[in-house]
């Protein structure tokens, strides 16, 4: 049984932190900063062994550089993005051990976002970066929107019992517009309650199960891709 922790960065990331059963060993995904990782590790006595990465945006990597001041770790992330650190290139692959202590990895490719976008799954945790967000999806810097499509329908394919951890505390927006999309849609109306009471107590929205992004994320409910491509325009004009 993993214990997984977010800490929250900058305004709206959250870096996850995966640590082994029985013990200190932890995993880092996508340290855009080092600090609030640090104090974490430091406060919690945790030993890091690796730090994974999903994609290059400078709010998932900037804080690499300074970790590896302190831990000499190896650093997992995408074979088709350049990304200083990197010591594991990693495509598309199942049964990757990363550390003993941690079960297999499944690596997804999931571009769209960016050209090399990975997602990293572990024991039913699915951490897709910004492929897919809390009734969202990340916004297209790279290749049309067939390509990230394509990506979240395998997505779609994983158990609906997976938890998705996504980076961003996006997901109160993101019902906005999912509402005004489908206004009939009861499960978009009472997330939007949910989320809303979490966010009242300053307690993350996410992670959420496939199952609830299958009922409220408009982007997962498209049935092809020139829908989700008009759809995604249609959400970077939304204010």
């Amino acid at each position: 049984m993993l214990t997984i922790q977010a800490i929250p960065a900058f305004q709206d990331n959250y870096i996850w932190i995966i640590q082994a059963e029985g013990a200190s060993h932890v995993l880092i995904i996508d340290p855009g900063e080092a600090a609030p990782v640090l104090e974490a590790i430091k406060q919690q006595n945790l030993i890091p062994v690796a730090i994974l990465i999903t994609h290059g945006c400078h709010d998932h990597v900037d804080g690499i550089n300074a970790i590896l001041h302190y831990f000499d770790v190896p650093v997992y992330g995408p074979k088709n993005e350049f990304i200083p650190h990197i010591t594991h290139p990693l495509s598309a692959c199942d049964g990757l051990v990363i550390d003993p202590l941690f079960a297999e990895f499944r690596i997804l490719d999931l571009p769209g976002h960016t050209k090399g976008h990975i997602g990293f799954l572990i024991e039913g945790n699915l951490f897709c970066g910004d492929t897919l967000f809390g009734a969202g999806c990340g916004r297209l810097h790279s290749g049309p929107a067939e390509v990230m499509f394509e990506s979240l329908q395998k997505i779609k394919q994983l158990p609906p019992t997976t938890t998705i951890f996504c980076a961003h505390e996006y997901t109160q927006a993101n019902l906005r517009f999912a509402l005004e999309t489908e206004p009939d849609n009861i499960d978009i109306q009472q997330r939007m309650d949910d989320t809303d009471a979490l966010r009242k107590q300053n307690r993350p929205s996410i992670p959420s199960r496939l199952a609830l992004e299958l009922a409220t994320n408009p982007f997962l409910r498209c049935q092809d891709a020139e829908t989700f491509r008009l759809l995604r325009l249609k959400k970077d004009q939304f204010k």
